[in-house]
């Protein structure tokens, strides 16, 4: 895949749209991922054959767009996900969401709910920041991160550590969603996979109750982990978002 390019507000942004009937799908990646991941290129060649709009990206520091990932915030990558919705989507969308993904599009949907038809969040990492990342550290990690601003860890899914900041955190404190809930009214659909280390299957949960909407439904998978990307996987992530 060649990607587009357009001019987003924090920088280029790569990008690729496929036409179709709407409504359109829109992926939102994870933390440190790119469009390019199984799941988001599975879901390009589901949107193919089904005729489906589908769109793409790399937040601004993230794959092929501008920027360094270690100056992105939950912030920026919100504004990124609203500039693409907004330049290169017509009419209503369905949000998929993956990890920090599910925390954008709930983002996304507290801001204009009435913009999307239906959201379907995988392994939901909403406020990671402060309800996962900062309470996993050690008091020595924490020590360090607010003393330097950056805290270097080793990443299981890739062979580069990953580098978390402080302006991260407190950035992410800006955008907390849990408590205050999102005013989505329409269907919810989560995927969570019960052996995921990374964002426990209680938080799914707590992402569920956020949601104004009665509307909503979580599946567990006993064995899935975080990626969620087995056959099974991704053949029950296509069929939910063809219901919706």
């Amino acid at each position: 895949m060649t990607p587009e390019l357009f001019d987003g507000p924090n920088g280029r942004m790569a990008y690729e749209r496929i036409p179709g009937d709407r409504p359109g799908v829109v992926w939102l990646g994870g933390f440190r991922s790119d469009m390019t991941g199984t799941k988001a290129s599975r879901l390009a060649d589901w949107a193919r054959g089904a005729n489906r709009a589908f769109l793409r990206f790399d937040y601004t520091g993230h794959g092929a767009s501008d920027g360094a990932f270690e100056d992105g915030t939950i912030g920026d990558w919100a504004t990124d996900a609203k500039a693409a919705i907004e330049q290169l989507t017509d009419g209503a969308q369905i949000l998929v969401g993956s990890s920090m993904g599910a925390w954008i599009a709930c983002l996304l949907a507290k801001a204009t709910p009435e913009k999307f038809r239906g959201i379907v969040l995988i392994a939901p990492a909403p406020d990671f920041t402060e309800a996962l990342m900062l309470p996993g550290m050690s008091a020595s990690e924490r020590e360090t991160l607010m003393r330097d601003g950056r805290l270097v860890e080793p990443s299981p899914y890739d062979d580069e550590p990953t580098v978390i900041t402080r302006q991260l955190i407190e950035d992410g404190r800006k955008h907390l969603v849990l408590k205050d809930g999102v005013p989505f009214q329409g269907p919810v659909r989560i995927l969570q996979g019960m052996a995921d280390e990374d964002v426990p299957w209680d938080h799914a949960m707590r992402t569920a109750e956020a949601f104004a909407s009665d509307d909503v439904e979580i599946y567990l998978t006993k064995t899935g982990d975080h990626r969620l990307s087995t056959d099974q996987d991704l053949d029950r992530l296509e069929a939910l978002i063809a219901s919706l």
